[in-house]
């Protein structure tokens, strides 16, 4: 039995180490993206734009690689005694704002910002719970 629910513990802490990378690497893509953002609504013109939007490109991949990777959390979670699912709450997913200027640019800020705040509190719960897991060890 000891067997089977360090397994268990094991798998969970493994599965929340993957969203934990995918999560850290949306926030580094987020924070880029603001940064950028912030240059181009200062008026960085069409280039700032477009790495802007890369930065966005890539945070969202990675908070969709992070969503999968925190449903294999809740399932790990399920297995471990004590625990029933983990609920995140739910990530901003960017839709494509191909508008310009800057009313537009201080509104995509605004996304990236809570986007940035959601993932650094999906952060705080995984991290938190990966860490009651391992003392459960």
């Amino acid at each position: 039995m000891y067997d089977i629910r360090t397994r268990e513990i094991q798998e969970a802490i493994a599965a929340a180490d993957v969203a934990l990378d995918h999560l850290e690497r949306a926030r580094r893509c987020l924070s880029s993206a603001s940064g950028w953002g912030l240059f181009d609504t200062l008026g960085g013109g069409f280039i700032s734009g477009l790495i802007k939007h890369g930065k966005m490109s890539d945070a969202e991949h990675e908070i969709n690689q992070a969503k999968r990777a925190l449903e294999k959390f809740s399932r790990e979670l399920r297995d471990v005694q004590g625990y029933s699912s983990v609920h995140i709450n739910g990530f901003l997913t960017f839709g494509d704002l191909f508008c310009d200027g800057f009313l537009m640019d201080v509104l995509v800020q605004s996304q990236i910002g809570r986007a940035k705040r959601e993932c650094e509190d999906a952060i705080n719960q995984v991290s938190r719970i990966r860490s009651d897991l391992q003392r459960m060890l």
